[in-house]
């Protein structure tokens, strides 16, 4: 008998160990996935970061600079690659603009604990074809960019993928399922504008009359009125910080209008980026305050590079877009008097050398829109409430399926699904881990159990707002 155990215990120790063996063979034998990554055609490694848990790859990708004739030349898209696991979903994020290489992790990809893919806009540098022919710029051509890096990508990411983005990025994933809604499995869309018909701008006033308290909104038009009273001595010390710093206009075409633009970007400024607690900040008597007080708050807010030469170079691209197709705010400011105000807002002509020719799509706005309305799928938006941009915004219609507007109570262009009240914060938890595939069972049955798979990552999981200068989503 005892024999008989010891050949049985011989045997299942003798088989485990096949076993093993048969495991680390195979595990030998996968790929590496920057092999993996670096097979696909077309990419190229910049570089690899270390970062604990993942694999953080920066690379570049041939694209085509049009995608209706890929014949006519090539130019290298930069995108990273946050790897996890192959098994795990992936999040495809655009923010719009230049893309980030610092390893960061965006709220769907803490919440369904999966690999992300950050992908560069076209035309924002280095991810800019040379020559630079402006009339590739537009919405369908990023959105093929996506698409054919999505394609590249689903063979070794083979579960299911989501789309995200805030700001600009939100519009871009939104665009992305417009021309490509068979790509994504859900679309996450962060306080993405929707300015459908361009000439009608009411909602920005009839927020501006009401946002926050009374008390605040009195700060910051006095202080805006004030920066404008004060226009000779403040430009003067203008003149001088450009002269310090290198600074030009010839875009905008003079330190006169740079000035103005600024000063008027202020009250947006400061609701797109602050709070209602940050009205303390604010001067309280605008009259009485120094020269100093009101060009450091200004400045704080709006920025006084943001409309030099040096300041716009950076955002060109996004001003092409916004003059050619995305359209863009006009707001009044009735406690300013008319001869105070020179210029108004001005266009995103003004903003884009005058050697880049630009035409306005009026229709491209609409046919999203009208997209959305009909055939939104596992698509969610996130406003916040305080936030400017969130004055015209997506909205569904009766073709929409399993898709979600919400608002998160005194949040700015910040806003996410943290953020939001308890019962639509589980209920969207909900559904980006159903569109993703990977809803516990608990979740399934009851969606406020719902919660991120991944632990909080303070250095991944940056949540603050992604700064841009004012009236820039």
């Amino acid at each position: 008998m005892r024999k008989a155990l010891r050949w049985l215990l011989a045997l299942t120790v003798f088989i485990g160990t096949l076993s093993t063996a048969g495991a680390a063979t195979a595990a030998q034998s996968e790929p590496d996935i920057k092999d993996r990554l670096l097979a696909i055609p077309g990419m190229s490694l910049v570089q690899e970061k270390p970062y604990p848990g993942y694999r953080y790859f920066v690379l570049n990708f041939t694209q085509p600079v049009d995608h209706r004739h890929p014949s006519k030349g090539t130019f290298q898209q930069r995108i990273t690659v946050l790897h996890k696991d192959t098994s795990r979903p992936t999040v495809f994020y655009t923010g719009g603009y230049n893309v980030s290489t610092t390893p960061s992790r965006r709220e769907p990809t803490q919440i369904v604990d999966g690999n992300q893919v950050s992908l560069e806009y076209r035309f924002f540098t280095p991810s800019r074809p040379a020559p630079a022919d402006w009339t590739k710029l537009d919405i369908w051509q990023a959105a093929s960019d996506q698409h054919r890096v999505y394609q590249a990508l689903k063979p070794i990411y083979s579960a299911n993928w989501l789309a995200t983005g805030g700001s600009k990025g939100g519009m871009t994933a939104t665009y992305f399922e417009r021309f490509y809604p068979r790509d994504m499995d859900g679309v996450v869309a962060y306080v993405a504008p929707n300015d459908v018909v361009n000439k009608e701008d009411s909602a920005y006033d009839r927020f501006f009359a009401g946002v926050g308290t009374k008390e605040c909104r009195d700060r910051l038009n006095a202080v805006q009125r004030e920066a404008l009273v004060r226009r000779e001595p403040l430009e003067k010390r203008y003149a001088q910080y450009a002269a310090d710093n290198g600074y030009t206009f010839d875009t905008i075409g003079g330190l006169d209008r740079a000035y103005e633009a600024v000063v008027l970007d202020y009250v947006w400024g400061f609701w797109q980026y602050s709070l209602l607690k940050d009205c303390g900040t604010i001067p309280a008597d605008a009259a009485t305050a120094t020269d100093d007080a009101i060009w450091d708050s200004v400045d704080a807010i709006s920025g006084f590079s943001a409309y030099t030469d040096q300041g716009l170079e950076t955002y060109t691209p996004y001003y092409y877009q916004a003059g050619t197709q995305l359209g863009a705010p006009t707001i009044h400011f009735p406690y300013i008097e008319k001869k105070l105000i020179r210029y108004g807002y001005q266009p995103p002509r003004n903003f884009v050398p005058r050697s880049i020719p630009m035409r306005f799509q009026p229709d491209a706005m609409r046919d999203v829109d009208t997209w959305v309305r009909q055939h939104a799928r596992h698509m969610l938006f996130v406003y916040g409430e305080n936030d400017p941009w969130g004055s015209e915004r997506f909205r569904l219609g009766a073709g929409s399926r399993d898709s979600y507007v919400f608002t998160a109570p005194g949040m700015n262009h910040g806003a996410n699904v943290a953020g939001l009240v308890p019962d639509q914060k589980a209920l969207a938890t909900a559904r980006i881990l159903e569109w993703a595939g990977v809803a516990p069972a608990a979740v399934k049955a009851d969606p406020s159990a719902a919660r991120p798979l991944a632990r909080h990552d303070a250095r991944l999981d940056v949540r603050d707002v992604e700064r841009e200068p004012a009236l820039r989503p």
